[in-house]
């Protein structure tokens, strides 16, 4: 294992077995016990956990930071037919026991926040506090047009509908968030393309606004300037022990970005009063 930069720790790779299959995850952590909890971090549909790589290097140096694949997506196995949220979370529930982690906190981005919030309310003694990057509440009109734009891509022969998908990963990348860095997601991005809009399936028909009222755990959002930040004003007011921060300047790929500086909001929130 190559020696990892300073303020980093070494991110390992494994597999375990879950519901659906095999799940992929990402795993750093401390050379020694720093007596904090372990923070599993769920990626956005269509991606995979590798989002979190450099998030959980520095996060690994006080606490164990893991970043599965979910079930479909990067390089864990697919379940048999499209999931729900609540799907996606009882397999992070599987991930949980098999690692043997007896409570956790949680940090969800876009579809990974609702998988958050799902888990959090099956698992309530397990699950201690919630961040989750974008809450997004949907209007019935904003389903509809989201669904259709993330409905299934047709595979062309001349590869237009990948020029598609790079032009869109383009055009949301965040200030600083460089060409490099988004070909090196983009792979993750259209891998099984026969169920690569699973994710998102799922996330348009999860009542996100109805599910987070019902969340007694802290819960601190993450709001940048994304494509759901309006979405996610309007969980001002809905949860019973939560925040919104707003990260304005900040877009997609502020995890590279801004690495120390979204791990030091975190590990406060984390590390804080309830």
């Amino acid at each position: 294992m190559p020696e990892a930069p300073r303020g980093r720790v070494p991110v390992r790779r494994g597999y375990l077995d879950g519901r659906f299959g095999q799940i992929h995850y990402r795993i750093a952590q401390p050379a020694a016990d720093a007596g904090r909890l372990p923070l599993l971090c769920f990626h956005m549909s269509p991606h995979s956990g590798r989002v979190y790589q450099n998030f959980i290097a520095a996060m690994g140096v006080g606490r164990v930071a893991v970043a599965p694949d979910t079930p479909g997506f990067g390089e864990s196995d697919a379940p048999a037919s499209p999931p729900g949220i609540e799907d996606y979370a009882a397999a992070m529930g599987d991930l949980i026991d098999a690692l043997g982690f007896r409570q956790v906190d949680l940090i969800g981005y876009h579809t990974g926040s609702e998988t958050a919030v799902a888990l959090a309310l099956a698992r309530p003694s397990q699950v201690r506090r919630v961040v989750m990057i974008s809450a997004p509440i949907f209007t019935d009109q904003e389903l509809g047009e989201f669904r259709a734009h993330y409905a299934h891509d047709a595979l062309t022969e001349d590869g237009s509908h990948l020029v598609r998908k790079w032009k869109s990963h383009l055009y949301w990348a965040g200030p600083g968030k460089t060409i490099a860095m988004v070909a090196d997601e983009f792979p993750d991005a259209i891998r099984n393309p026969s169920i690569s809009w699973w994710g998102h399936h799922a996330a348009f028909a999860y009542d996100t606004g109805g599910q987070l009222a019902k969340l007694a755990q802290p819960v601190l959002v993450l709001n940048p300037d994304d494509d759901l930040h309006a979405q996610t004003l309007r969980a001002e007011g809905r949860m019973q022990r939560g925040r919104i921060l707003h990260l304005p300047g900040w877009g997609h790929g502020f995890l590279d970005v801004h690495t120390d500086e979204a791990c030091r909001i975190v590990g406060a929130f984390l590390d804080g009063p309830g």
